[in-house]
């Protein structure tokens, strides 16, 4: 660690394992759409969309991933055609990513208010990041970069007595893309070196792309959301591929 640098990290994979809690309140949501599923998640199907997790951004899509499932989609014809898959869905439900975004927050909400505990039990964070966070906290400046609702990744940190300052959390609520944070976050440090951690490969691509970002060190996050594939082009780019335990290492 070093504390000229600023960090910046995404949330969900990894921060926070969430993919089970993902699963479920998609499931959830998704029963208010479709009558035909039955309130309690089946346990194969989440066992299912984790194989699936590493195509979803946003995690409101956890709602259409769990109804693919459902209807027995092949998880390799989810990851051929998920965008033609999940415009179909969404014009057969004549419903927008708006409207999905808002039950989707609506159904952890519900969840929170009736078990809060369970719902903190279903969003583990990875093995020792708490520990890391909290010696982060007192030896640089660090900001949440996600896709995640502001509000729940408030309540999580909470959970795990970790504590960082609302303006530092940058979620779903922004309306910014990842790539329009870290160049806010360029222009409020601009003497300082910004790392930037992400478990999606796509992210890290398009962080590449845009030629205002080129001075931020990429760190591709091995333990999150992510397939073999992802793994081997990673190497094929400007990117520093880690393990946990290397990231936990100070």
């Amino acid at each position: 660690m070093n504390s000229s640098s600023i960090y910046a990290l995404d949330f969900d994979g990894v921060i926070c394992d969430s993919a089970v809690e993902t699963a479920i309140t998609g499931w959830k949501a998704g029963c208010s759409i479709w009558k035909d599923m039955p309130l309690t998640t089946p346990t194969d199907l989440i066992e299912q969309f984790k194989l699936v997790r590493p195509i979803i951004e946003t995690g409101y899509e956890a709602i259409l991933a769990m109804r693919l499932l459902y209807q027995q989609t092949a998880i390799s014809e989810i990851y051929e055609n998920y965008a033609a898959l999940i415009q179909k869905l969404l014009e057969e439900t004549q419903l927008t990513t708006t409207d999905l975004k808002q039950l989707f927050g609506k159904t952890r909400d519900k969840w929170i208010d009736r078990d809060l505990a369970e719902w903190i039990n279903k969003n583990p964070l990875f093995t020792d990041i708490a520990s890391k966070l909290q010696k982060l906290s007192q030896l640089s400046t660090w900001y949440i970069v996600t896709t995640k609702q502001e509000r729940f990744v408030k309540q999580i940190l909470l959970a795990n007595s970790i504590e960082l300052d609302d303006s530092r959390i940058f979620g779903l609520d922004r309306n910014m893309n990842k790539p329009e944070v870290l160049k806010m976050l360029l222009n409020a440090h601009p003497e300082q070196t910004i790392i930037f951690v992400e478990d999606r490969l796509p992210t890290l691509i398009n962080v590449i792309k845009t030629d205002e970002l080129s001075s931020i060190k990429l760190i591709f996050a091995l333990w999150g959301y992510n397939t073999f594939d992802d793994k081997l082009l990673a190497q094929q780019n400007p990117i520093s591929v880690q393990n946990l335990d290397d990231f936990l290492k100070f």
